[in-house]
């Protein structure tokens, strides 16, 4: 029997943008309203709320949906690696790893490429490794390190590292979403990853040229001081992630690591280190605490009838093979802002979109491009995403003050329009 869905399940997501802005219209200023109480006054307005289509639930009944959403494995899975990267961060700072690594890299690198550097560096960590949260846990402490020192600014650089992730969430043979891409619309990761490519190879360069034009402070062509012991942790995790080591495994490997060095270097007793590792998961509780609240209005969301929804009324009008394109493309986009998830949003938009692309003669391999080009671009742009939530609790700062300058998703999306609207690229007929 099909599902029957109601726009009440999509008014959650409506209430929390509409306090986030109310509060920009009102202090100029949209990150003064704290992410954290913006979810919980969004939760507690869901627990409110009954399905019209299904048979009526108590409050209790209700909540425990909520707490089932909270607990999913991949909420859970993201609180852990949020603790652990916080404590990676905190324990390298502390032994000296994030001074040593921002050195080399000022060392290397002009200052003009900096930025570019760091986001080429993020491209080919993601791509290797197949994910972008593992990405931005890698390179974000590396980021708020850089930006300390040279006065770049924490939001552009924290943006810098998200578009390096998303470029290999999207593009990457191994992640998650080209998978579920690939599987849905029964095509071959290659050709999937000739039409991304093709669409999304301007806006990377594009990117690269707009960050070369900013710069920090500093003195060009210093020497910087810097420890290789100190590296070990880094060159580690990302050695480590590249093997395909789970990213829970690699982060404790490198929290062990520094504080091993650190101990050996005197960087802090065998006490106080467990104080430096307490202070770093410190620093990512606010962030956890929301990925859980985020998760329970999903399932809230989900239960309510607001994804079906999506499916039943964004589908309605489409008259064309362009019109298709557009709609399986707004479609995707709108279930990664309703779910936060952009693997989620693909396997939920995929057998739709088959239907959809055979209806219209949409080439699928244009389709499985489509639907992982715009959700990776979206998840790059929510600000209750966990690979903006990563470094900005890394970073002390607001998501939302990051979003503004996560370019690169915007770049994939302004290409992304561009190819549905030119038809490129033009892809042969497969017998």
């Amino acid at each position: 029997m099909k599902k029957k869905g109601s726009f009440l399940g999509l008014v959650p997501l409506l209430i929390f943008l509409l306090i986030y802005a109310s509060t920009g219209i009102f202090t100029d200023k949209i990150d003064n309203m704290p992410l954290l109480v913006a979810f919980t006054i969004t939760a507690a307005i869901a627990l409110c709320l009954n399905s019209p289509n299904k048979e009526k639930i108590n409050f209790e009944q209700r909540v425990e949906i909520f707490c089932k959403g909270a607990g999913d494995s991949t909420i859970l899975l993201l609180v852990i690696i949020f603790l652990l990267a916080g404590a990676f961060y905190s324990v390298t700072d502390a032994m000296g790893g994030v001074k040593s690594m921002v050195n080399l890299g000022l060392t290397l690198l002009p200052l003009k490429m900096l930025l570019p550097g760091l986001f080429i560096i993020g491209c080919i960590l993601s791509f290797a490794m197949g994910t972008s949260m593992g990405t931005v846990s890698a390179l974000a402490p590396i980021a708020v390190g850089i930006a300390k020192e040279t006065g770049i600014n924490l939001p552009l650089i924290c943006g810098v590292v998200v578009g390096g992730a998303m470029f290999g969430d999207n593009l990457s043979f191994i992640s998650d979403t080209t998978i579920a891409a690939t599987r849905t619309q029964e095509v071959e990761m290659k050709d999937k990853f000739k039409v991304n490519f093709l669409i999304v190879l301007p806006a990377v360069i594009l990117n690269i040229i707009v960050l070369s034009f900013i710069g920090g402070k500093g003195v060009q062509g210093a020497v910087y001081e810097y420890s290789l012991l100190n590296l070990i942790p880094y060159v580690s995790i990302i050695v480590l992630a590249l093997i395909g080591i789970n990213v829970i495994i690699v982060l404790t490997i490198g929290v062990v690591l520094g504080l091993i060095i650190g101990l050996i270097n005197n960087s802090f007793t065998f006490i106080e280190m467990f104080s430096v590792v307490q202070r770093g998961m410190g620093w990512m509780e606010n962030m956890a605490v929301i990925s859980l609240i985020i998760g329970g209005v999903v399932a809230i969301m989900q239960y309510l009838g607001g994804v079906d929804y999506l499916l039943e009324n964004l589908t309605k009008k489409i008259k064309s093979k362009k019109g298709a394109e557009f709609g399986i493309s707004i479609l995707v986009s709108l279930l990664c802002l309703t779910t936060s998830n952009n693997t989620v949003s693909i396997i939920t938009a995929g057998p739709l979109a088959k239907d959809i692309a055979d209806k219209f003669s949409v080439d699928r391999r244009r389709v499985a491009g489509l639907l992982d080009m715009f959700s990776s671009a979206f998840q790059g742009l929510m600000p209750y995403a966990g690979q903006i939530l990563v470094p900005a609790g890394i970073a002390q700062i607001s998501p939302v003050s990051i979003v503004p300058y996560s370019w690169y998703s915007m770049f994939m999306i302004v290409m992304g329009i561009l190819a549905i609207i030119t038809g490129i690229p033009k892809l042969k007929e497969k017998n």
